[in-house]
């Protein structure tokens, strides 16, 4: 059985974008390069052929894992999700309690996560630990260096 992922409709073009990319431009390249190689004489003791077969049969299984990840991706609708408590998708500013740092981060789905951009996956130990939670409240988060405390400060939608 799949997991349902929640995507925003930028996330989900992306992952589209990428299996059309996958599907009309590298599997034909890898349909070349087989044919290429099999021009070259006997296939026994062809290492290039073998070395494309195995780029095409890897190729192929990540065109099939993301079609099923599109397959289970649900587009979310931010404006009907409730702002009083963490859900995927909200924007949340938090306080670092051992040493006063307040961030913001983007609670997104793990195809989505990017940590420069500020948007952390809901199935982070930092997201899992956010989800839920209502500002005012505090999360204590293990984290692999320990334990973190932060206090919910604000959530939002964007």
């Amino acid at each position: 059985m799949s997991k349902v992922s929640y995507y925003t409709a930028e996330g989900l073009k992306k992952l589209r974008d990428e299996l059309n990319q996958l599907k009309d431009i590298e599997r034909p390249k890898a349909s070349q390069a087989i044919a290429e190689a099999r021009d070259k004489g006997d296939l026994s003791e062809n290492a290039e052929y073998d070395a494309a077969k195995e780029a095409q049969g890897l190729l192929e299984m990540r065109i099939s894992k993301m079609e099923e990840v599109l397959a289970n991706a649900r587009l979310i609708d931010e404006s009907a999700l409730d702002t009083s408590k963490v859900l995927v998708h909200s924007t949340v500013k938090i306080k670092n309690q051992s040493n006063g740092m307040e961030m913001s981060y983007k609670l997104v789905a793990q195809s989505e996560a990017d940590l420069k951009s500020g948007k952390i996956s809901v199935d982070s130990p930092i997201g899992k630990g956010l989800l839920g939670k209502k500002v005012g409240d505090f999360a204590e988060i293990q984290v692999p260096n320990g334990t973190m405390k932060f206090e919910i400060l604000e959530i939002s939608r964007d």
